[in-house]
């Protein structure tokens, strides 16, 4: 199946990027974050499907929340950076379910309607153009798919509070999303619903997580106490969203048929899709290589990482 052109839908938008970066280091571990950790499991362990053949998740990074998703045939993770991902094989590529995969989300090189559910958590907030890459994650869905995706929410309480002291410039309750440090934002929850529905994906349920970020808190009762209590509040602070993040789940019901193909290892070729030219599926040339039958581009396993940043030479 042939695809439509990915490079006209995103040739300029800016990307953060956290190769080669100690991410897991400086902002994870022994960071002061386990508080936020657990609670945006319990968050996704209410959203997300315990079970299914196909799971992604977007922006997964060094894999920190890789098992939550242990019920599933088949586990994709995927992420701009190739180091976070090659942090991530480390402690997963051990298990034939997983599949690693670098890339950009605005030419995401995973085919259509092969997802049966979608994570993306902290990523939200470092996307210039939200519309374009929603399309992209609509298109991996199916009828049935569930997507859970977290975004940071702009009209939150320090917000709030910060604006009405006149402490920061910019009104919470503006709808525009506020670019705080370059690719750094905040969104507007109602904001956030358009662009939800403009690219064809309906909110079934909305979560506020994280309503006790505050560091006082944070050193004087244990983490896990902490994202218990918060869990109190997900479903009710969910309707008007003051916490710093927001979670939904989604799904795309105008969506295409699941594609058949199977959730095993050897089905790797079949769920990625040419980033150059949009053809999918790519076929399998060796274990270590995939081409594109329309554009002939080939891409490269580096290691336990699939890298479709960039083409490779068919031979190296």
């Amino acid at each position: 199946m042939a695809g439509s052109t990915n490079q006209a839908e995103a040739p300029d938008i800016p990307v953060i990027d956290y190769e080669g970066s100690q991410y897991r280091a400086n902002f994870w571990v022994n960071q002061g974050r386990a508080y936020e950790d657990a609670a945006e499991r319990l968050a996704l362990q209410r959203l997300v499907p315990a079970h299914g053949g196909r799971i992604a998740e977007i922006g997964a990074g060094f894999g920190r929340l890789a098992n939550l998703y242990l019920g599933y045939e088949q586990i994709v993770l995927f992420d701009y950076s190739r180091t976070l991902l090659q942090d991530a094989a480390r402690d997963w590529g051990h298990d034939p379910r997983f599949v690693f995969v670098a890339g950009n989300i605005y030419t995401l090189p995973l085919a259509s309607h092969v997802l049966d559910t979608l994570v993306m958590v902290r990523v939200m907030h470092h996307l210039a153009d939200v519309g374009a890459a929603l399309r992209q994650l609509r298109r991996t869905l199916h009828g049935h798919s569930v997507a859970v995706i977290e975004y940071a929410n702009k009209r939150n309480l320090k917000a709030m509070v910060r604006w009405m002291a006149r402490r920061q410039s910019w009104s919470p309750f503006a709808p525009e999303p506020v670019e705080f440090v370059e690719l750094n934002f905040d969104f507007h929850p109602e904001w956030m619903q358009e662009r939800f529905r403009a690219a064809g994906l309906t909110v079934r349920q909305q979560l506020a997580v994280s309503h006790f970020r505050a560091p006082l808190l944070k050193e004087r009762v244990a983490a896990e106490q902490l994202a218990k209590w918060d869990s109190w509040l997900f479903a009710a602070g969910g309707v008007y969203p003051v916490a710093p993040s927001v979670f939904v789940q989604a799904a795309a019901p105008a969506a295409g048929k699941r594609a058949a193909i199977g959730s095993g290892p050897g089905d790797v070729a079949a769920i990625l899709r040419c980033p150059q030219c949009g053809q999918e599926p790519l076929s399998l040339v060796d274990k270590n290589l995939v081409r594109c039958l329309r554009c002939t581009a080939h891409y490269r396993r580096q290691g336990q990482v699939w890298d479709m940043k960039e083409p490779a030479p068919a031979t190296t």
